[in-house]
């Protein structure tokens, strides 16, 4: 039985016959030893047709379509031009081989043309792909290269190209950053207690609140300076008229040491800082919120916005997130705890990054796992809809 080799090239079609297998062996290893030499290999395969593409666009097309496995109007057309007619009801005396084997299951269904993608196929084609310059004539020496580069260019410029409503990736940048700017505004707003409270170190059990604390601090400055004039402005910030006035009355009393206007300055722009910190992951959860509505709205939801954006974020993608079954699902984010157990032979875990979720936290203790193994099931649905539905 003959063998033709389609071969798909940054400037087009190549149809080739394997002629002489004999000569190299019908082994993949004789193959694999034959393609370097030329002279041997070019007595074996020989070019039967040639179908140019017609420009870069039509070049990015063929591309896209034969990485999904579809065969393309002009591919069945060179196909059913260049190969041997097939009389009806008669099988063909010739297969097609092919490096997709998506692409050749398509071929065959469409124009049943016996096709075939093994190893030995595979060797033939590497070897094809390894001279193909010296096949076709009139090819000027960089011209492959030329095309190859265009055309890889434009195949990754289109495979990143997605609807910018709908890029998860944004998502999984801003819930990282929201992680991350949580624990620096901690950090951030400890050690604007622990400065300022060297002046002014009642101030800490008055105010709680990190934010308040930071603000406050910027108010006061030097709380020799704090008097009763100053309770209607300060009474704005904490909210509280009864605390602003119990911050007036520790100032007077303070234990605290005094410090220089220029070591007051640095804890003024410090606090002022910490303070735009925290307006930014205000304005960076409400753009989480909407990014999550408009990407994955059913999950978002189901689960809430920050817990499903660290599904997303852990899972890598919610195209990732949407192919996990619910079982893997319900312990993204527990992995370690999960081959920690199965190496002891110990009791797995029963929930992971979704026991953030208000469902699990207000079940009881006996019913923590099946709250989960549920919840888990119906977010691997919701990612899917959010996925797939369009």
């Amino acid at each position: 039985m003959a063998l033709y080799l389609l071969y798909e090239s940054a400037s087009g079609y190549g149809l080739f016959l394997a002629h002489g297998i004999d000569e190299i062996g019908q082994n993949t290893e004789a193959v694999r030893n034959s393609i370097t030499d030329l002279n041997r290999f070019g007595k074996v395969v020989k070019l039967e047709a040639f179908n140019p593409f017609e420009s870069a666009l039509d070049a990015l097309n063929q591309c896209n379509a034969v990485s999904e496995g579809q065969m393309t109007e002009e591919l069945q057309n060179f196909l059913e031009r260049s190969l041997p007619k097939v009389k009806e009801g008669k099988k063909a005396k010739f297969s097609l081989g092919l490096a997709e084997p998506k692409l050749g299951s398509h071929i065959h269904e469409v124009t049943k043309i016996p096709c075939q993608s093994n190893e030995f196929v595979l060797e033939i084609l590497r070897g094809v792909r390894l001279h193909f310059e010296k096949f076709i004539e009139n090819l000027k020496h960089g011209d492959l290269e030329k095309a190859q580069l265009g055309l890889s260019h434009s195949y990754s410029r289109a495979k990143v190209k997605f609807n910018v409503n709908r890029v998860d990736n944004m998502v999984t940048q801003a819930i990282v950053l929201l992680d991350t700017l949580d624990k620096d505004i901690n950090t951030f707003s400890m050690r604007v207690r622990e400065w300022y409270s060297w002046h002014f170190p009642e101030l800490v059990k008055i105010v709680n609140d990190n934010y308040l604390y930071a603000k406050v601090a910027k108010f006061v400055d030097d709380k020799s300076q704090l008097s009763e004039d100053k309770i209607s402005a300060l009474t704005e910030i904490v909210g509280d008229e009864d605390k602003a006035k119990e911050i007036v009355e520790a100032a007077k009393a303070s234990m605290g040491q005094d410090l220089s206007p220029v070591d007051l300055i640095n804890v003024k722009l410090f606090a002022q800082r910490v303070m735009d910190l925290v307006e930014y992951r205000k304005n960076l959860y409400d753009y989480l919120v909407a990014k999550m509505h408009d990407i994955a709205p059913n999950l978002a939801a189901l689960i809430g916005e920050v817990v499903g954006a660290r599904l997303i974020s852990h899972a890598g993608s919610l195209t990732n997130l949407a192919k996990c079954p619910s079982s893997t699902l319900q312990i993204l984010g527990a992995e370690k705890a999960l081959f920690r157990a199965l190496k002891t032979k110990g009791n797995t875990p029963k929930y992971g990054l979704i026991f953030h979720s208000s469902f699990i936290g207000r079940a009881s203790a006996r019913n923590k796992g099946r709250m989960a193994r549920y919840l888990a099931n119906k977010c691997s649905i919701a990612s899917r809809l959010d996925c797939f539905l369009g």
